[in-house]
């Protein structure tokens, strides 16, 4: 494992200079952001593919909150547009069924086909492997350093909403 050291604040983290990575820690768990794609609010990861396509995923943080993912389902089609934050599938996970959105509006062109036989990817290599699905989109999203910031604002009400504490 590689020693971390602290930044500016206490959840954020980077490791020695061998990588670029950024390290988000939730308690003792710690969720890396690749600094190689752009993110969502929604906890999703964009990395482009080709000059007019990106691939999609889950975060590290993501998946951290969400635990085991066993099963995927897709409610939509390949080469379907969709809106900004729309519903196109669900993910059961040993934590919660929960519907799956888009990061923003575009075309989903196709999906990976090897989750809906072994979701298990997902929480193994949520960044290479696991990844959900292709599109395109029109948009510019959060950077790395942006998508920190974004963990760092939501974390005290995301840790009371992990105990069940939110009212």
């Amino acid at each position: 494992m590689i020693p971390l050291t602290t930044t500016e604040t206490s959840n954020r983290k980077r490791p020695p200079a061998m990588s670029d990575d950024l390290i988000f820690a939730m308690g003792k768990y710690e969720a890396r952001i690749p600094t190689d794609r752009q993110y969502s609010k929604n906890h999703m990861w964009v990395q482009k593919t080709s000059t007019d396509s990106v691939r999609v995923g889950l975060t590290a943080y993501s998946v951290r909150l969400l635990q085991d993912v066993y099963f995927l389902e897709w409610s939509i089609d390949p080469n379907t547009a969709v809106a900004d934050r729309q519903e196109i599938g669900e993910i059961e996970s040993s934590k919660a069924v929960s519907s799956l959105h888009t990061p923003c509006a575009g075309q989903i062109l196709a999906f990976n086909e090897d989750l809906l036989n072994d979701p298990s990817h997902i929480n193994a290599d949520t960044y290479e492997a696991g990844w959900l699905y292709e599109m395109q989109l029109h948009t510019d999203l959060l950077s790395a350093d942006e998508y920190l910031q974004h963990l760092e604002q939501g974390w005290e009400k995301d840790q009371r909403l992990i105990k069940g504490q939110v009212n």
